[in-house]
């Protein structure tokens, strides 16, 4: 990270996105992937690109159509093509020698040889409204002065988003015309009311029609303007694409609105950033993983869509996931919380919960939809006892019972949707497909089960909390008795590790013969062999009833230990045997993928050209494992897990994560939140909230690396806190502030850990002990303790 700054020389300095955002943090991209996507977010309009300015056809969703600039639910152009004329020599501005990305805008940057001429391409795209603008900033860099032309080609292609059929969405041919009046082309799909228009802030000289090159039905037409700049001079032009779905009119007026309120809205975002910035704001000894939590912030804030008929939420990724879903918001949420972001929080809860109630009105919780409102998978089994839990712990920081009345009745259908049409053999074992999309993984799934033993147990507590206590009761036996019955039937003693499922020994073998096919394809001999000796045991011993099986060691495994649910001794085995399955970038999805060389391979991720999964590791398997690791008292081993992934910060786009570590698949993943917030929030730095009681637990278990370390303004309903810690020569000192002092802050420390005896030396009130603890609650405004250690 660094500071950059950037001021106009002969045009006014606040016309220049350069000039507002001097100071501003940033990134800059590594030469090797300036063939590689990049996105500017807004929560109405997006555009994707590839860092060295060009606009490719990517994305498999719609086959070659993620790109480009998006108005969900539909696009409007597939990018735009920008040349400078000196003279008759005519300068493609097509190959960037440097990206710099912004946490709200990104830069692209040009040189024209032997011109003398420096070209900063800048775009962003303002809060709630529907269009980007996009800046030029052109340089004179030699003595004499220069006489320019630049030509901006806008390539059109209204279409509809991912499922627009199931909706009527008909795709039809763009028609473009050019309005002499705004000096700007507008174009309309000739079978809806869907318009795009683009011009800039000067006078244009020509207007023509164009080549349309993409693959879609759009058109392509341009504008030129003329520049005569002086010697060491800029020129600057800005351009605004605005769009709408409903009407020309409104897509004019979007326009309008955007050209006229331009550097007022870029630093009305840049405001909103630093504040999204000051949130939770981490300060650690490792500058690389505080750099990463900083930013996975905004990649977060790059992700909430609004489509107003519809509703606002976060979407999964970008750029094949551009729309809703359960199961990721599920596990996002929760850390969009610990940094703040709660009002999307609710939005993103009450759109999914709408949504399920038209589509399924049962409880399920549904998995996919599009930004259209068309719903693709009605649910995956473990998304409707992960909603539960969502709704809990999101009201562990609101404290707003109305919120939990609200969804109460949704939960309540959910589960016995689960449990009475989803468990065939009544073994309280729910069937079905969880995280894992392996054909054939859809009887008793670990996760399915975990989850479902935590959603009975969140559920019990909000039964307790909303007065139904025979309820509550119901719920938490069930929930004991499925942890019970997880640590008893998914254990293998074979492998010191959960089962990936229960089921048949048929369904075993086919999943077998299956895998030593993928096995043997990816050259995993070490796979292979253990395949096939689990394949002759399962002959060798046959099993008229179902039993858990080892087979694709895939990280949901994991599931028992990321819930708390995990028995101590077993625990510590699972955790051990899962450090088998990582690479320097984090966990294998599938831990049949690793191969002899995952402990020393920093390359890409060498994807298939058909998008797939084969192989790969991931963000969330990473960040759940993170989370295990802290749960059984191992922050050391967290951190690692962390650093891990933080390895892919920045790797290919500056600034963000990709899905798939170090450079695969989505390039900015909702997630990604869940894997760094919870651990160093919750975990490391021991934040508990129960709003409600106006009351927050604090229980430091910081790994050993960081001697000083502090994470400043945490929201909790209307509370903020701040934690700030230090450690030197067997003392460490801890200072709490909070701003409501309504509320009481328990501060709690061991009597002992490992083989560290821990004493409090000074604290404003007095120290309670309980159950090896020590306890130091307050309602003051600051707290300060000073602990020794030996």
């Amino acid at each position: 990270m660094f500071l950059f700054f950037v001021g106009c020389k002969k045009e006014n300095k606040d016309s220049s996105f350069a000039g507002i955002l001097t100071n501003t943090t940033n990134i800059e991209g590594k030469k090797a992937y300036l063939n590689s996507p990049f996105v500017t977010a807004g929560n109405r309009v997006y555009m994707v690109g590839h860092q060295d300015g060009t606009f490719p056809e990517i994305g498999w969703h719609i086959k070659g159509e993620m790109g480009g600039i998006w108005n969900h639910p539909i696009k409007l152009m597939d990018g735009f093509q920008v040349e400078l004329y000196s003279g008759n020599d005519a300068h493609a501005l097509d190959s960037a020698h440097t990206f710099i990305n912004y946490p709200f805008a990104n830069k692209h940057m040009y040189s024209v040889p032997n011109k003398g001429i420096e070209v900063d391409r800048w775009q962003f795209v303002p809060d709630d409204k529907e269009g980007i603008s996009i800046q030029f900033v052109v340089k004179n860099t030699s003595d004499q002065p220069q006489d320019l032309k630049l030509k901006f080609t806008g390539n059109t292609d209204l279409s509809p988003t991912w499922l627009g059929e199931r909706t009527q969405m008909v795709d039809g041919l763009d028609k473009a015309n050019y309005d002499s009046n705004l000096d700007v082309w507008i174009a309309q799909d000739e079978n809806n009311p869907w318009n795009v228009v683009f011009g800039a802030d000067k006078n244009s000289v020509e207007h023509k029609a164009e080549n349309y090159t993409y693959a879609g039905k759009g058109k392509a037409a341009s504008l030129t303007y003329p520049a005569r700049i002086s010697g060491h001079g800029e020129w600057i032009i800005t351009f605004t694409v605005a769009g709408s779905y409903k009407s020309k009119e409104a897509a004019i007026e979007n326009y309008r609105d955007i050209k006229g309120s331009l550097h007022k809205d870029l630093a009305k975002k840049r405001d909103r950033y630093l504040q999204l910035a000051s949130n939770s704001k981490l300060t650690i000894p490792d500058k690389n993983v505080q750099q990463t939590f900083e930013w996975l912030k905004y990649n977060s804030d790059w992700l909430v869509r609004t489509v107003p008929e519809i509703g606002t939420g976060i979407t999964a990724g970008i750029p094949d996931y551009p729309w809703w879903f359960g199961v990721d918001s599920e596990y996002a949420l929760k850390g969009y919380m610990a940094i703040g972001q709660s009002d999307v929080v609710e939005k993103t809860i009450s759109l999914l919960d709408s949504m399920s109630n038209v589509v399924n009105g049962n409880g399920r919780i549904i998995h996919e939809m599009s930004t259209n409102g068309a719903v693709f998978n009605k649910g995956n089994i473990n998304e409707t006892p992960q909603f539960t839990s969502l709704i809990w712990e999101t009201y562990l920081w609101n404290g707003n019972i109305e919120f939990l009345k609200k969804y109460f009745p949704t939960i309540k259908k959910g589960l016995k949707w689960l449990m009475e049409e989803n468990d065939t053999n009544k073994n309280l074992f729910p069937d079905g497909f969880g995280m894992m999309e392996i054909h054939g993984m859809d009887s008793e799934m670990i996760d399915v089960a975990v989850y479902t033993q935590r959603a009975f147990a969140d559920a019990s507590k909000i039964a307790l909390e909303l007065g139904d206590e025979s309820l509550a009761q119901s719920y938490g036996k069930m929930a004991s008795t499925l942890k019970d019955k997880i640590n008893k039937e998914f254990w293998s003693e074979t492998f010191n590790s959960y089962a990936d499922f229960i089921g048949t020994d048929q369904q075993a073998l086919r999943l077998i013969d299956d895998a030593i096919v993928r096995a043997d394809t990816l050259n995993k001999p070490w796979a292979v062999q253990e395949l096939k000796k689990t394949r002759e045991s399962i002959l060798k011993y046959p099993s008229k009833t179902p039993r858990p099986f080892v087979l694709h060691h895939n990280w949901v495994v994991n599931t028992p230990m990321e819930m708390k649910i995990a028995d101590e001794q077993k625990a510590n085995e699972a955790l051990q045997t899962a450090e088998k399955y990582v690479n320097p970038f984090g966990v294998f999805v599938t831990g049949i993928d690793r191969d002899e060389s995952a402990g020393s391979d920093e390359g890409s991720f060498k994807g298939s050209k058909v998008f797939t999964y084969t192989g790969a590791v991931m963000t969330l398997p990473t960040g759940v494992q993170a989370i295990a690791e802290n749960n059984y008292g191992r922050p050391d081993k967290a951190l690692n897990y962390l650093k891990r992934m933080s390895r892919s910060f920045s790797y290919a786009l500056p600034g963000s994560m990709y899905e798939v570590s170090p450079d695969y698949g989505m390039i900015a993943q909702a997630w990604n939140i869940y894997g760094f917030a919870i651990p160093i929030v919750q975990q490391f730095f021991g934040i508990q909230p129960y709003a409600a009681q106006k009351k927050i637990t604090i229980e430091l278990q910081m790994p050993e690396a960081w001697e000083e370390a502090s994470l400043e303004d945490v929201i909790i309903a209307d509370n903020k806190i701040s934690i700030f810690y230090k450690k030197s020569n067997g003392q460490m000192s801890l200072k709490v502030l909070q701003q409501n002092k309504n509320w009481t802050v328990d501060i709690i420390f061991p009597v002992r850990k490992g083989n560290k005896q821990y004493m409090i030396l000074e604290s404003p009130t007095p120290v309670k002990s309980v159950d090896d603890q020590f306890v130091v609650s307050s309602k003051q405004a600051s707290t300060e303790l000073l602990i020794s250690y030996e």
